[in-house]
């Protein structure tokens, strides 16, 4: 039977034929100082005080808390305060694994807020031009990133002109942060960064409201290396960060960024800011690349390894945001072709103006969607409608969306003898 060894505020000599089997559980140190001699002992679940272990050649192995009180990851732990497993990472699809809008496809950057792999989205207001789509170049245990690549140069950014790509997130998911307040939390964020250019670059979080940010700053070494990079970050005391299902904190990464929206480097400031002051301009030089993944926000002032989640999981958790019917890997708006019965809706009561019945999200989205429907041409704002293997006929579509967990589709023009409808849609309910 193992006995409990407790050892008080003294300096005590033991010796180790005492740390056998019997002793080597269970074993609580107050301000002891532990001289070992030359033995292999393991010692497990122990509590440390202001411990000194003096060892000679002795080899030690425990399932220890750090300092802090963390079970380290390499004893099963989390390595963080937080004791999170499945949702340390704040930051959802941050190994740019899911691509629900464009299946890796490439896209422009716009001035419009524009959303791309899911849950990142883009801006690109200069008087150069951008492209971003996701990518198979990745650094060791990651197998997407996603690429920004300059196409046209700005190398003279006006006072207002900006590009960058970022992510919010929802005040639910971050309400243990308890910003705003005095417990504020400390934060890290990290990630993995290649580009063609080397230098100082910059970046910033912010708060839903765009008053409150904390602009940040990072060193690309070696050009076209991935480079890991962390930040810590104190949590803001002050201004304003939601709780609720809206948004609360803003990640930003430059790509350059005008002095309006450029501010002092490791501090927060009551204002707006996307990037920091002087921070290396990737739309400032044609041809430039940029690649990002394992982006991770998490609490504590380390950072962790990457938390990986299951790909369903991470799958769900995007679709609260955004669902599409597509199959996966087919892009929203694709033509289908002759696989016109992919989604289908039956109609239970035929009529000049006939509804379709409701058809569920799989996963229940964060409010009321904007819900756009395509048929299988990739015609926007139309489904087919006719006769189950006979006629149809591609027509308007409205929608009655009953709420967060489902649509009804409802068809205009379409004729009495009409039984089956039959089409795509997209339903955003982004930040």
């Amino acid at each position: 039977m193992a006995v409990p060894y407790t050892f008080g505020s003294a300096t005590t000599s033991i010796p180790l034929s005492q740390l056998d089997s019997n002793f080597a559980t269970g074993i609580t140190l107050g301000n002891t100082a532990i001289q070992l001699g030359n033995t292999v002992t393991t010692l497990n679940n122990m509590t440390l005080g202001n411990v000194t272990i003096s060892s000679g050649t002795s080899s030690i192995q425990t399932n220890v808390a750090n300092a802090t009180g963390v079970l380290i990851e390499a004893n099963g732990g989390t390595g963080t305060t937080t004791g999170y497993y499945g949702f340390k990472n704040r930051i959802i699809n941050g190994a740019m694994v899911i691509d629900q809008r464009n299946a890796g496809a490439s896209a422009s950057l716009t001035s419009s807020q524009t959303y791309f792999v899911d849950r990142f989205f883009g801006v690109e207001d200069t008087d150069g031009t951008m492209t971003i789509q996701r990518s198979t170049t990745a650094p060791t245990g990651f197998i997407n990133s996603l690429l920004m690549t300059t196409t046209s140069a700005d190398a003279s950014l006006g006072a207002t002109q900006i590009c960058y790509v970022g992510q919010k997130i929802e005040g639910l998911n971050v309400a243990d942060f308890a910003w705003g307040t005095a417990s504020a939390s400390t934060v890290t964020l990290s990630f993995w960064v290649r580009s063609s250019l080397t230098g100082t670059f910059g970046g910033a979080i912010a708060n839903n409201a765009f008053n409150r940010s904390y602009p940040f700053t990072y060193t690309i070494s070696s050009a076209n290396t991935f480079e890991y990079k962390t930040i810590t970050i104190a949590g803001d005391t002050s201004g304003t960060w939601p709780t609720d299902n809206g948004g609360s904190i803003q990640v930003f990464l430059g790509l350059g960024v005008g002095s309006t929206y450029s501010g002092t480097s490791g501090a927060w400031a009551g204002a707006g800011y996307l990037s920091a002051t002087g921070a290396t301009s990737v739309i400032g030089t044609n041809g430039a690349t940029f690649y990002i993944t394992g982006v991770q926000l998490e609490k504590g002032s380390t950072a962790t390894s990457f938390d990986y989640r299951p790909y369903g999981t991470e799958l769900a958790l995007c679709q609260r945001y955004f669902y599409q019917s597509y199959p996966v890997g087919t892009a929203v708006g694709s033509n289908i072709g002759s696989d016109k019965y992919y989604y289908a809706a039956i109609y239970t009561a035929p009529s000049t103006s006939a509804q379709v019945t409701s058809i569920p999200f799989p996963v229940t989205q964060r409010a009321t969607p904007t819900v756009t429907f395509y048929n299988r041409s990739g015609t926007s704002g139309e489904w087919y409608f006719g006769v189950f293997g006979a006629s149809e006929a591609s027509t308007s579509i409205s929608s009655t969306v009953l709420s967060n967990n489902a649509i009804s589709p409802k068809g205009t023009s379409v004729t009495a003898s009409s039984n089956i409808a039959y089409g795509y849609f997209a339903s955003s309910a982004e930040l």
